[in-house]
């Protein structure tokens, strides 16, 4: 590994289209994010990708867009590490597939068995994507077929949505998963059920074998939008907040973050500006 004094976390759920490669094309600066990875490669920073999607899910981006670094998945399950990219093994790490995964949820089927017993025990009825036919699954998950089939290909989490509950009966399963500190994450009209996830953990994990393999410590930077700041920027150093819409402005940091900058993805230049914070003391 080259050495570098920086290492960035990146949040990409909004910055890389579910249906492939290339970033969308209707915000500017979103459009521009694939050059921006190209000229942290350039500047030799390494970026982990933060996602709530699985690994399958990232197969076709990772290739369209020659990502070659870590990436952490399924809303902080696990992280994945490319084959050969340390000279070292994390803590409990294992194979999937074509990478070394570092877990920190369990693994499947807890989560499916935890879903099915909240439910259950709470009485509020839910619907598994596991359960569905191809056919309900792509009409649930608004997905084409082969899609949606990657989407329920889950190593940790699970995806389902209620059926038929009411707000009351929502709070009261919400209430009871925290009881039971399982992770639950709204994921669109879907929900996310994990035991044991953790962004921050995953961060970590990463981070020490960062810091192993280059024999010092090198500066961790959270780029995030408002709605996945409050895992990770506490887990980093610095962090650069993503802004869409006005109304974000007046948003306080998350709880325990450090060093925090605004970026407004309308502004022209928007990632240059994120490049030249994240180079600027590199």
């Amino acid at each position: 590994m080259r050495r570098t004094s920086a290492i960035v976390y990146c949040a990409i759920d909004t910055l890389i289209p579910l249906r492939g490669g290339k970033p969308a094309p209707g915000l500017p600066a979103v459009a521009g994010f694939d050059d921006f990875c190209n000229a942290l490669d350039r500047a030799n920073v390494p970026c982990i990708w933060l996602t709530t999607r699985t690994r399958t899910q990232l197969d076709d981006p990772l290739r369209k867009l020659g990502h070659t670094h870590p990436f952490i998945a399924e809303g902080g399950s696990a992280a994945y590490i490319p084959e050969d990219y340390f000279h070292l093994r994390g803590e409990k790490s294992e194979r999937r597939g074509r990478f070394l995964c570092v877990p920190v949820a369990q693994s499947q089927p807890a989560a499916a068995e935890a879903l099915d017993s909240l439910s259950e025990e709470t009485g509020v009825p839910v619907v598994a994507l596991r359960s569905l036919s191809p056919r309900e699954l792509a009409q649930n998950s608004g997905l084409p077929q082969r899609e949606a089939e990657l989407a329920r290909q889950r190593d940790f989490d699970e995806l389902f949505f209620f059926a038929g509950a009411s707000d009351g009966d929502i709070d009261r399963f919400l209430r009871e998963a925290r009881r039971r500190k399982l992770q639950l994450r709204p994921q669109g009209v879907l929900w996310s059920l994990a035991v044991g996830a953790s962004v921050p953990e995953c961060v970590r994990q990463l981070t020490k074998l960062f810091d192993r393999a280059l024999h010092t410590h090198a500066t961790s930077i959270g780029i995030a939008p408002p709605d996945q700041a409050e895992e990770l920027f506490p887990a980093c150093d610095r962090n650069l907040l993503l802004i869409t819409q006005s109304r974000e402005e007046a948003l306080v940091p998350p709880s325990g973050s450090l060093c925090t900058k605004r970026i407004h993805l309308h502004a022209p230049n928007a990632w240059e500006e994120v490049l030249s914070q994240i180079t600027a003391k590199n």
